[in-house]
């Protein structure tokens, strides 16, 4: 999700959801995007981003002008909203494109393979103006280049969309029950059509945070909801990383009939987060190890850096989801050590520290 890709954990991408649950992205960043009308013109008005994804994303820029590319980030964008992230005249030659959904989903809708590779820093609010040469504190990034629509004001608009093809208002309601899933609820399926299970989902979400209902309707309700699925949960499981170091995890689930085990999710330093855990599952098991910024396994006194257990499932390099757990070698993937964990008995907090 953020161009960082570690031979082992595709940037901390987790594999697919399962089809009744949640739509499946296979398109690139260009189809992403929705250009209504194009333009061989160069820019002369303000860009606006909207999101009718229903994750929250953070965007970059890059701005092709006289052989010159700089960028510019990052700029977060909420469900169902929109953000000018250039202002007043533009002679730029292309407008190229960057998108991040948060870590905490796990699964990025967006898939890494702009035909640009330029740079970009973790910091928010960067400037990068020779952005194809990285320096120290910068990693590249795929960029893809953009048609915006013009509006009858001049405004240049270019929406990030899904395969779903949410309008406004089921994007942000798609994007209240993926959230809701994370945070222990269960809001599925991830459509962006109410009912009674999304209304429950919410009113409980609301209830457990001590919250009047009248805070889903202001523009701050999505970072509060951000902010409780990084913190411990009174139901699920929850990851919280106390190291200074990024964490991938991934996450087994038994319903008695079928075992699921599922990565990578990235658990950034200092922050926790709930893996999307749907249904009654009979046990759960979890599996974690922490990374470098070159996303290579960390190792104290030459032993990875990991916190696992003696239950054997199938893991592979990149992100996956398998509910195959036997002879895991010919299939591509690698015997990991899962821990059992233990939460028919409400929530339960697993804290990655150093020995």
């Amino acid at each position: 999700m953020d161009g960082r890709v570690k031979p082992g954990h595709d940037g901390g991408e987790r594999a697919g959801y399962p089809t009744s649950l949640r739509a499946r992205f296979a398109v690139s960043l260009a189809a992403l995007l929705l250009p209504l009308l194009a333009s061989a013109t160069p820019a002369r008005a303000d860009l606006k981003l909207c999101n009718r994804m229903s994750y929250v994303v953070e965007a970059a820029i890059g701005i092709d002008e006289k052989a010159a590319t700089a960028t510019r980030g990052w700029f977060r964008l909420d469900p169902a909203t929109c953000r000018v992230v250039l202002q007043g005249t533009m002679t730029a030659d292309r407008i190229l494109l960057h998108a991040r959904a948060l870590s905490l989903y796990g699964a990025s809708p967006i898939a890494e393979n702009g035909n640009d590779q330029l740079c970009v820093a973790a910091t928010d609010n960067f400037v990068i103006a020779a952005a194809r040469q990285c320096r120290t504190g910068q990693t590249p990034a795929p960029f893809t280049q953009v048609t915006p629509t013009k509006t009858d004001d001049g405004t240049l608009i270019a929406y990030l969309a899904e395969s779903a093809e949410y309008d406004d208002e089921q994007a942000r309601l798609a994007g209240i029950q993926r959230l809701l899933g994370i945070a222990g609820y269960d809001a599925s399926p991830i459509d962006g059509v109410d009912g009674p299970k999304t209304q429950a989902a919410l009113a409980a979400f609301l209830k457990s945070r001590g919250l009047a209902s009248e805070v889903v309707s202001q523009p701050t309700f999505f970072a509060t909801m951000v902010e409780a699925v990084q913190t411990p949960s009174p139901t699920g499981l929850t990851w919280c990383n106390d190291t200074p170091h990024k964490v991938m995890a991934a996450v087994g689930t038994d319903d008695g009939r079928t075992v699921v085990s599922r990565g990578w999710y990235r658990i950034d330093a200092g922050k926790c987060l709930h893996p999307d855990i749907t249904g009654q599952p009979k046990k759960v098991y979890s599996f974690a190890e922490a990374v470098d910024d070159e996303n290579r396994t960390i190792k104290l006194k030459n032993k990875p850096l990991n916190w696992g257990g003696l239950v054997q499932l199938c893991t592979r390099e990149n992100k996956f989801e398998t509910t195959e757990q036997g002879d895991c070698p010919s299939r591509g993937f690698t015997a990991t050590g899962f821990t059992a964990v233990d939460i028919t008995r409400g929530g339960k907090t697993l804290r990655f520290a150093l020995p």
